[in-house]
């Protein structure tokens, strides 16, 4: 019996120890399907921070999951601090109302949510039992709204500051197990990687962005030295895009009043009253104001500010940014960036609306100190040309002047030797006569008489000739003599229209004078606004004399069969003044008009012109005066000469 006892004893036992090693059994396949589960939902997340590495809500929304899946929780929440906001990110559903109820929670101002106060310094907090005395009222209220009986806070803790939490509910009260607690806080761990992934890559795209932005608009800068609009245009495209604003405007400030340079459009409707809003007086303009100091300011609301409101309702936006263009501590203008929502714009949004004010306020400095360089540049280039034509119109009447005192010492050397050849041929003629007479009463026979007539007619006749053409060279050179002394005379302030009317008085009692049968109308048309111009009146004189002299000539040998006339005219031509002569006579021919200008060409017949008139008036008018001389004719209808003269003369004294 005491065998089979023991026998029966030792199978007890074996059944024990069977079935504890069952129970161990069970507990580690159970532990280990735990810890899979554990590290298969860490790979998830892992994965899931992989996959999304500029956006942490896919990361929130797989944690929450998981959590309430692995704790045997009836519901998880992820919280994310949002400057002095804890906003709700991820949350797994419970009831419509009780979710309802849960968003209509958040965002919230941190000091107003107390659970803040018991989780900032990164410890984590159990409430086993939501309905205990303890247990702040905020939350009891909450977790009876949702329906559970305890809750877990992880905190989310990056390098000792907090910017989340992590809350688990169960529908039944009790405190967590460490095991759980820590597998909590794994999660947490994941969730601080993810916010700080995200923030690093958006950040990082952020800073590609801008100095993409930066880069685009100092090429636009590059590419437009002389214009700021398109610059403009730029920035309010770039800061639009990059703040995700509802719509950009940016402003210039000058002659008292904000002038809308350029803007993003919207709505027809809604720009159309931006445009018609502007340009507007500082001082009824209070985004002057704001930011005269020379720091960006916000509205978070435009509500909430009367002077915005009607604007902000026409065009839709509710939250305004501003950046001031500040030039030497003076604001020049501003840069306004909406958004449809209210709220304040974030800090990097802010520094970045300030870069691109910066970069709009160094393109207008660009642009003007370019304009200021090529104005320079033009007044430089003028001065140069004018210069250089005040040269030329001194060399050439030095080269006029010369040409006057060496014409007058030829003249002078040919004239006396010319006088003796008239006087002397004239007093020969008087001598044939003379010898005639003497011989008259000389008996000679009739041949040897008829051939001492004849002798002594040729010799007359030949005299008459010698006097005749020695009168036509005297004339040559008193001509030559007359027309090229250039740069003589006075250089001053003259009136126009007195000098006309002197020089058609002179010309038409020439005119008289050499052929008292000769009858013309002359018509004065005489601006009085023509005024006064800085010339050598003495050299216009002998321009004028010798374009009406010419217009004479052609009147007497007009064939057109109306009566000559000739008119003269004057206008105020601003910094110019034109003088016109024209006459109704026998017109240039094109092959003469092109030539006409030329030294010594004449169409007058011989012993009538030298062909300097024309040339020295050219000369005159063009190299001394820096003005110009045209034609206008008709052959066989008129001739008309235009004049212009600068009033205001570059030329050199050398005196």
């Amino acid at each position: 019996m005491t065998t089979l006892s023991n026998d029966v004893a030792g199978i007890d036992e074996f059944k024990r120890q069977l079935q504890s090693a069952a129970d161990e059994n069970a507990r580690l396949r159970s532990e280990l399907a735990t810890a899979r589960d554990h590290q298969s939902a860490s790979a998830e997340i892992l994965r899931t921070i992989a996959a999304s590495p500029s956006d942490a809500r896919p990361v929130f929304a797989a944690i929450a999951s998981s959590s309430k899946h692995l704790l045997g929780a009836f519901s998880a929440t992820v919280l994310q601090f949002i400057g002095d906001e804890l906003h709700l990110v991820a949350f797994t559903p419970t009831s419509p109302d009780a979710d309802e109820g849960l968003k209509a929670t958040f965002p919230r101002r941190i000091e107003d949510f107390p659970t803040f106060a018991l989780v900032r310094g990164g410890e984590t907090i159990q409430f086993p039992d939501s309905e205990a005395v303890d247990v702040p009222v905020l939350n009891r209220d909450l977790a009876r709204l949702r329906g559970f009986r305890s809750v877990l806070f992880m905190p989310l803790m990056n390098q000792g500051t907090p910017v989340g939490m992590i809350s688990v509910t169960r529908a039944e009260p009790g405190a967590f197990a460490p095991d759980l607690v820590q597998l909590l806080q794994t999660f947490a761990d994941q969730a601080v990687i993810a916010i700080e992934n995200a923030r690093l890559f958006n950040e990082t795209q952020r800073t590609l962005e801008r100095q993409t932005a930066t880069a685009d608009i100092l090429k636009v800068m590059a590419a437009s030295p002389s214009d700021v609009q398109p610059v403009f245009d730029a920035i309010a495209a770039n800061a639009k895009r990059l703040i995700g604003g509802f719509s950009t405007a940016v402003l210039r400030y000058f002659d008292g009043a904000a002038h809308l340079a350029a803007f993003t459009p919207g709505d027809p409707a809604g720009d159309r009253v931006l445009q018609a809003s502007f340009p507007v007086p500082l001082a009824q303009f209070p985004a002057y104001q704001l930011v005269a100091n020379g720091e960006s300011a916000q509205l978070p609301d435009t509500e909430l500010e009367p002077a915005a409101r009607d604007i902000a309702r026409a065009r839709g936006f509710r939250s305004m940014l501003f950046a001031p263009l500040m030039s030497e501590g003076e604001a020049i203008g501003v840069i306004i960036v909406t958004r449809s929502t209210t709220g304040a714009f974030g800090e990097h949004h802010v520094r970045l609306l300030q870069t691109f004010a910066d970069q709009a306020v160094i393109a207008i400095k660009n642009v003007s100190l370019f304009n200021e360089v090529q104005t320079r540049t033009v007044e430089l280039t003028k001065s140069l040309d004018d210069l250089r034509a005040a040269q030329d119109r001194l060399i050439q009447t030095e080269k006029l002047a010369s040409l006057g005192q060496l014409t007058a010492g030829i003249a002078h050397e040919i004239k006396n030797p010319l006088n003796f050849v008239n006087n002397f041929a004239a007093l020969s003629a008087d001598l044939t006569d003379e010898l005639n007479e003497a011989l008259a009463p000389v008996p000679l026979a009739d041949d040897i008489r008829a051939e001492v007539d004849e002798l002594t007619g040729l010799l007359k006749d030949n005299l008459g000739k010698v006097v005749q053409h020695g009168r036509r060279a005297d004339s040559i050179v008193k001509n030559m003599l007359l027309h090229s002394r250039a740069g003589t005379g006075e250089h001053r302030l003259t009136d126009i229209n007195a000098l006309v009317e002197e020089s058609l008085d002179l010309a038409y009692h020439g005119a008289r004078a050499e052929k008292p049968q000769f009858d013309v109308t002359v018509k004065r048309e005489l601006d009085p606004k023509a005024g006064t111009a800085e010339l050598f009146p003495q050299e216009i004189t002998r321009v004028l004399l010798n374009l009406i002299s010419n217009g004479f000539y052609a009147l007497a040998r007009r064939g057109n069969g109306s009566a000559p006339l000739l008119s003269a005219t004057t206008h105020d031509r601003g910094t110019e003044v034109e003088i016109r002569i024209r006459d109704n006579g026998t017109g240039i021919p094109p092959d003469v008009k092109e030539k006409m200008f030329n030294p010594f060409f004449t169409t007058k017949p011989a012993g009538e012109g030298t062909g300097l008139g024309l040339s020295l008036s050219h000369d005159i008018i063009v190299k001394q005066h820096g003005g110009t001389i045209d034609v206008d004719t008709r052959p066989g209808e008129f001739t008309e000469f235009t004049i212009r003269l600068p009033r205001k003369s570059s030329f050199i004294d050398k005196g």
